[in-house]
Order: C-alpha cells, then structure tokens, then sequence
C-alpha cells in the first residue's frame, strides 16, 4: 500500500470513530425524544452548503476510482468514510432536538444529564448560551439558546432546581443559607 493510500485509510479510520460517534448520539437522541419538555432544530453549521459540496465531490472520486481505474475497494475506504460523515451522518446530527429533556439536556456537543450537572451560567451577548459544567470533570459544554426561548429555558431550569433534579450542594461551606434555584 502506498504512503498515500496509507495516510488516506487512516483518515477514514477516524471519520468511521466520528461517524460511529455522531450516529451513537441520533440513537440516543431518537429514544429520548418523546421526553422532549422544550427542544429547537439545531443549527447549521458555517459552510453547511460547502461540506454537503464536499460529499457530492466524494461521491463523484469514489465512483471514479472503482469504475474507471478499477482500484480495490479498499482504496476508497478513506474517501466513503469521509463521504458518509459530510453528506449523510452530519446533517443527520442537525435533526438532534437541541434543549430540554425530562432526564436532561441536549447541548451543541451532546447530552449532558442533570444528574452531572455541577453548576450553570448564562452567556449574553450575540447570542444567549448556557454553559453547563460537569459535577464530577472539568469540563463543560454550551447550549446556544434561540431569544424566544430564553425565558421558558430560565423558568424550566428554575424547576428542575427546585424539584432536585439539579443541584449545587455538597460544596465547601454549604451551610444552607443558599437558595439553589436563584442559580439561574
């Protein structure tokens, strides 16, 4: 195998573990989605339009490389995998409900439970974002929210501290005095 074919299959070894990924993520979504309590479409990403270009380029090399110069299947391998993540599983991901479920919510980047909720904080500027941190990791993830959902998003979160699906006890010097719920 030439360097070439050797670099293009590693390639699509890791656009397989980002289609895998991305496809792991619409299973979830596809069973929790009845649980839906304030969701929104995703948005497109910047370029949408070149990366579905993109996969349409793909399709015409791969077609080319197996009829015309009649190269292993394995030759291509590289080139369908990066085919599949920009023309069918990337805008499959935009179909994920973004916002609010019963067991907890859907960030840009993936689901985050409200059991591993460890603190919130509203972003206001361009656009409104809640930035969820983990209870347990540093880490932490957005959720870009559309300004007609703003005040029902801030209503539900309220709830959902008051019923003690999220909480922020258990830090040092908690001496209850705090009410969870002015939070968000």
């Amino acid at each position: 195998m030439e360097p070439f074919h050797r670099f293009l299959f590693l390639l699509g070894v890791g656009f397989l573990v980002a289609n895998l990924r991305l496809l792991y993520q619409f299973v979830r979504f596809f069973r929790i989605r009845s649980s839906a309590l304030l969701t929104w479409p995703g948005r497109t990403p910047p370029f949408y339009g070149l990366m579905l270009a993109v996969g349409a380029m793909l399709a015409v090399l791969i077609f080319y490389k197996l009829a015309v110069l009649h190269q292993h299947p394995i030759n291509v391998f590289g080139e369908s995998m990066m085919l599949m993540y920009y023309a069918y599983v990337m805008p499959l991901s935009l179909k994920i409900g973004r916002g609010f479920y019963e067991e907890g919510i859907w960030a840009e980047s993936g689901f985050i439970p409200y059991s591993e909720i460890g603190g919130l904080t509203w972003r206001e500027g361009e656009q409104v974002t809640l930035v969820m941190m983990y209870r347990m990791r540093n880490f932490a993830r957005r959720l870009i929210v559309p300004d007609v959902y703003y005040g029902a998003a801030r209503r539900l979160l309220r709830d959902k501290i008051a019923a003690h699906d999220i909480h922020f006890t258990g830090k040092t010097l908690d001496l209850g005095l705090h009410d969870e719920r002015d939070d968000v």
